[in-house]
This record gives structure tokens, sequence and C-alpha cells, in this order.
């Protein structure tokens, strides 16, 4: 049987087929442009509910047809993505999208993207990635030096934070908890029992989905509360970790954060770093997005400590322009993650004794992994440090902006008030001082009534979240693209949009008060 070819499927053998894939790259890119034109630029998000947009992509069912039997030309293909992809996305690109840690992507790590495809290598072994084992290595000791890590550190890239978090508990666990119990193999079940680790109560929730999958019982959390600034602080985890002691629990581990996703704030890093050195514990720092200031000769100071890390997990995807995916878990000393992760099946043996691959299979969870680093490789080398310090500083400033229009304005409140990196938490109050008859309820549900209207207007995007038991508006600024000026509008656009939102609420005390535009 002859399986068909449509067009743009060619013989990469015959090099009269060259002429259909330049085509074919030139139609891709042009769809690809039309897109950042014509949509990622135009707004944030599409206006479908959720509901509505199952239904338009997936049939009045909702659900997943079957798959395509008969092939289609290129034409068509791309013409889908034009009608049924392009126009509903989340377009982060957009500059008034102030979005969780999605960047607008910068262009040569798109190419990069498309030419580590067309390599498709598997960055599991030497063999099977040569070079791109090479671009790893160096892209990890970039990121190792930026971090202020010594030359005997390692690291590993990632698919993200998450798998990052997960790889570093685990090495604390076969690593230092089976030194801490002198044992000659990693500890598992029963072992686990009476180990505990301490977080902030802003830590990520991968930290605490980890522990679960590693074995650890729910018990070995210890959530230790932030101050008034959501940072963690040491005094309060030295007293938990005392009176662990004196019931004869066995802390092994600190996991502290460098920009919280919640507010951006940063934990004491050097005076916990202290204490983990007293106690003899694992430090593990989640900085996957705030350890890009690090990039930053003005902001590098904000995230210090870093360097007195065991681990350190880093997200070039959050801040430094990075198309998804792209995280990196960095270690002290590279047989730690070795002696964890190591892989020797019969059929990955090596051909002589002088033979000495870098195979990364043994220092990761994942085995097949594609050509992560070739972005960042690229970015890096066309920006320099220099310019990636600078997304980072153009974050901070805009963070700053959007803090200090908060507090000059009476119908805006932010909180915490001073931005430790990038993130503002905000809420707004209807009538300004008059907000103070909502009750908390009421004015919850104004901050969720006022993002879904600015989403729908198209005119920006904001995520909420919750902080002490209230609800705020959250602002990730992390794109270049930003300017003070989208700041202005979008809160030009929240004012504008105050009595929609306010008409949304429907508590009796909402409807007493007069929503009014307040200058600001």
């Amino acid at each position: 049987m002859t399986v068909p070819a449509p067009e743009g499927l060619t013989d990469l053998r015959d090099p009269r087929g060259r002429p259909a894939l330049e085509r074919l790259g030139r139609d891709t890119w042009a769809a690809a442009l039309d897109y950042l034109y014509d949509e990622a630029l135009r707004r944030p998000v599409g206006t479908d509910t959720v509901a509505e947009r199952r239904r338009g992509h997936l049939g009045e069912d909702g659900r997943p047809g079957p798959a395509p039997v008969q092939p289609r030309g290129v034409d068509e293909v791309l013409g889908l993505f034009r009608t049924r992809i392009a126009p509903f996305a989340f377009n982060a690109t957009h500059p008034r999208a102030f979005s969780y840690f999605t960047p607008a992507p910068l262009p040569i790590a798109v190419a990069a993207e498309g030419l580590a495809s067309w390599m498709n290598q598997s960055v599991d072994l030497f063999a099977t990635g040569p070079t791109a084992s090479l671009v790893e290595e160096e892209v990890i000791a970039w990121l190792a030096d930026a971090v202020g890590f010594p030359r005997t550190s390692f690291g590993v890239l990632t698919s993200g934070g998450a798998m990052a978090n997960l790889m570093a508990l685990a090495v604390a666990r076969d690593r230092h908890l089976r030194r801490m119990l002198g044992l000659r193999r990693p500890p598992r079940g029963s072992e686990l029992a009476g180990a505990t680790v301490y977080t902030s109560d802003q830590t990520h929730f991968s930290v605490a989905r980890a522990l679960g999958l590693l074995g650890f019982p729910r018990s070995s959390l210890r959530t230790v509360a932030s101050d008034e600034v959501f940072s963690l602080r040491a005094d309060p985890v030295a007293r938990a970790i005392a009176r662990d002691r004196a019931r004869g629990l066995r802390p092994f581990a600190l996991v502290a954060t460098c920009g919280t996703t919640n507010t951006g704030s940063i934990d004491q890093l050097p005076t916990l770093a202290q204490l983990a050195r007293r106690e003899r514990l694992w430090l593990h720092i989640d900085a996957a997005y705030g350890g890009a200031a690090r990039l930053s000769s003005r902001d590098r100071g904000r995230a210090r400590g870093l360097e007195q890390a065991d681990s350190v997990t880093l997200d070039p995807h959050k801040w430094l322009g990075q198309p998804h995916d792209l995280g990196a878990l960095l270690v002290r000393r590279r047989e730690d993650l070795r002696r964890t992760f190591h892989a020797a099946p019969e059929y990955y043996r090596s051909a002589g004794p002088d033979q000495r691959p870098l195979n990364w299979v043994e220092y990761t969870l994942e085995g097949t992994r594609r050509f992560r680093g070739l972005k960042l490789w690229m970015s890096w080398h066309q920006l320099g440090t220099l310019g990636l310090g600078r997304l980072v500083e153009h974050g901070i400033d805009l963070a700053a902006h959007l803090a200090d229009r908060c507090r000059e304005a009476p119908d805006l409140e932010a909180l915490p008030d001073r931005p430790a990196l990038s993130v503002v938490c905000f809420r707004h109050l209807p009538g300004g001082a008059d907000a103070a008859r909502l009750d908390g309820a009421a004015l919850d549900r104004h901050q969720d009534a006022i993002q879904l209207a600015l989403a729908r207007s198209g005119e920006g995007w904001l995520s909420t979240t919750r902080l002490r038991g209230r609800t705020y508006l959250r602002a990730g600024l992390v794109n270049g693209l930003t300017t003070a000026a989208d700041v202005d509008q979008v809160l030009a656009s929240l004012r504008r949009l105050a009595p929609e939102a306010a008409r949304a609420v429907s508590r009796p005390s909402c409807s007493r008060v007069t929503v009014r535009p307040v200058d600001g």
C-alpha cells in the first residue's frame, strides 16, 4: 500500500524537495507573525467563557471528536491554526497581560526552538546529542556562576520549577538524609518517618506534592507562618526545629523561596542559610522566579544568599524571555546529583575505557529530553548578561511604578505596599474611602468581578489571589514589552469598569455604596 504524501511532506534525501520546505518555512513564519500582530498584540485573552470555548473548539457536546483520517495539505493545516487556535490563545506577549510568569518570548529564543526541533536531539546520551549535551553543560555553568556556586557544582535543565523541586528533594532524601541516618543505601518506607522539612505558608505547592511523591508522610512537612511582608524569617523556623528535636523527630531539610508565586516575596535567605548550617539541614532555595535577579548588577543583592544553598531551582522561562519550557536545578556537589539519578543499563554502555561521555540520563529523573538549552544559549549570546539583567530591572521598575500608583490613590491598596520584585498584589476600593462600608466578602467579590470585567474588555489581564483570607488582584510584570503607560492604562480600565463590577456584586451591603471613579 502506498501512503499518501500530501504537500509539504517531502523526501529530505532529494534536494529537489527543498523549495517545498522553504515555502513551508515562509508560510509558517507568516502565520506566526499574523498571530503576533493580529491576535497577540490586539488583546490579552478572548472573551469566551470556558464552556463557550469548549463548544467552539470541540463541538456542541464539548468532547474531542475522532482523529483525522484523510491527509490535508499544508495550506489547509495552517488555515486551521489561523482559525481555530490563534484567535483564542492567552496572549502573554500583549503588554497589558500581567500574567503569572509568562513573558513575551525573545525572537532569538523562538528561532532557536525551531532549530532545536529540526535537530531533534535526545539529550539523555552523549551519543544521541553530543553538541546539545555540551551546550547544556555550558548553560548550567553560566547559571551556576550567576548564583555564585563553586566550580564543583553542577545541574540539569528541567521542564520547570515543579520538576526541579521534586528532584532537589529527592537528592536531599537520598544523599543528606541517608548520611544523617547512617544508612548504606537511600532511605525508604518507614525510614522516612520522623524526618521533617520546613517551609513557609507562601512556598510553592510543588514542594508538598514532591514530598508526597517521594514517600514522606504528610506529617513531615512543617509550614511556618511568614511575616507581614510574606517573607520567611529564621527565628520561627528555629523554634519549630527545637520543638521537633525535643519530640525526637529528625529535621533534615529547609526549603526557602526567592520570589514567591503569590506575592514575589523573598525569604530571609542569609539568616536561613546560617540556621540550616547550624542545624545541619539541607537548604534548598526555590528561586524559580526571583533567581533571575542575580543577572542584574543593580538588583542582584535582592537575591543575596542563593550562593549558600545546597540546591537551587531556577526557571529561565519565567523572566528571561524564554518560551516554555525551561527550568533548571543546580546542586553544590555534582556527585550528589549523579548518585541520586545514576542509570546505566547495558544498552547505554560506552565504546571503550577511554570514552567518558557526559550522559545526562545519569543526572536527571527524566530520560528523553529535548534540546532545551539552545534557546537560552543563543539568547545569552545575543543579549549578554547585561541584556538579560535589564529584562529583570525593567520588571522591577514597572512593579515599583504600580506600587507608587497604589500609594497615591485612595481607591487602590497594595499588599505589601513595596514589592520585593515584580509582583504587585492590590485591591480596587470602589468609591475610595466609602469602600470601608463594604463587608469583606463583598469587597472580595468586587475584585473577582472587576478582574473578569477587565479580561472581557480586552484591555488588560490580571490574575487574582488570596492573602490573609482576602481576595486581591495580582499583577506579574515580567513582559519586556510592557511600559509604565500600559500599567496606567490598566488602572484606568479598572476604574472605568468599576461600576459594572459593582453591579455584579449582589449583596445588599454593596448596593448601598455609590461607586465614583477616583482620579489617580
